[in-house]
């Protein structure tokens, strides 16, 4: 079965001129954040389908397809905890789907409970068929590609994905709207972070190792996969996966030697169990404690310190 259809049944996984286009801050979502679209109305194109969200299997996940228009959902601490310190978290699922909730949302909240300005991305996927499973061919082809590619090992790095170029774009305008509103969040410029899942991890090491501008303070690579050439002013980099990840079941060692190499630092977690997609529903094993070891290292490299130069301004609350 393909990783996306897996990981679904798995899972079930701003006033401001940038680039020349205005962006105003949208309504607050019904209990969540307030929505920021990343760029004007008609800037980018439609899929020509609506966006859709359907809740998946036991798990409750909320997937969401057929992205046209993406936007930032944001988090704020509370009055007088915002450490200075902002997370973009783009969530996984093929470039196809996004899973919003278990590795958007629900993270977003956790962050903002201790300090951290969260937002969660909710960047363009690829059109999707109004089926079950949502599989576009394309999709399916390339998912034969990983199967092919975690038994042989070939190639050592995975060809982008259709969705990942749009994807991307949306990651890079995130972190221009994000360092735009750094005074009016409360936010250090320099302490603004990326973390991504599956697809979202690719996304995220697209932006460490690309254009400077753009580039992520830091970045957390959870079950996602090898992109290169890593440069030597890459950010620092916390890398997790599970060694049961019947996908990318090199790849977090592979992210890791490949930042190392670079001479930029990384942390690599590898868990006996956990599958591609865990996020914070316990299982019983030790990937249950990954959010704990990525806010550890983020104490370690001083992101979780308090930032009085940055005190933050009255917003939404988590």
């Amino acid at each position: 079965m393909a990783m996306f259809a897996k990981h679904v049944a798995a899972m079930a996984g701003l006033a401001l001129v940038a680039a020349g286009m205005p962006i105003a801050v949208a309504a607050q979502a019904d209990r969540g954040g307030t929505i920021i679209p990343l760029y004007a109305r008609g800037a980018v194109g439609s899929l020509g389908v609506p966006e859709s969200r359907d809740r998946m299997g036991d798990s409750g996940e909320t997937m969401i397809f057929n992205v046209s228009d993406p936007t930032l959902e944001l988090f704020r601490p509370t009055p007088g905890r915002a450490n200075g310190t902002a997370v973009i978290i783009a969530p996984g699922g093929g470039f196809v789907g996004l899973a919003y909730e278990h590795a958007g949302t629900a993270i977003a909240r956790q962050l903002a409970q201790r300090g951290v300005t969260a937002l969660v991305l909710k960047y363009r996927t690829i059109r999707s068929p109004d089926t079950a499973m949502h599989m576009p061919e394309v999709h399916m082809t390339e998912m034969d590609e990983i199967m092919a590619r975690a038994k042989s090992g070939t190639p050592v790095e995975m060809p982008r994905f259709a969705g990942e170029p749009h994807a991307v774009e949306d990651g890079m305008r995130a972190m221009m709207i994000v360092r735009g509103h750094a005074a009016e969040w409360g936010i250090d410029a320099r302490r603004v972070g990326v973390i991504g899942f599956s697809s979202g991890a690719f996304l995220a090491a697209d932006l460490a190792i690309g254009d400077k501008a753009t580039r992520p303070d830091f970045v957390g690579l959870i079950y996602g996969g090898l992109r290169t050439p890593v440069p030597g002013d890459a950010p620092p980099a916390f890398i997790a996966a599970a060694a049961d990840d019947e996908y990318v079941p090199a790849d977090g060692v592979q992210l890791f030697t490949a930042w190392r190499k670079a001479g930029v630092p990384a942390e690599l977690h590898i868990y006996e169990r956990g599958g591609h997609g865990f996020d914070l529903t316990p299982k019983g094993v030790t990937s249950d404690h990954w959010f704990d070891e990525l806010v550890w290292w983020m104490q370690s490299r001083g992101l979780m310190k308090a930032a009085v130069d940055h005190a933050p301004t009255t917003g939404v609350t988590p």
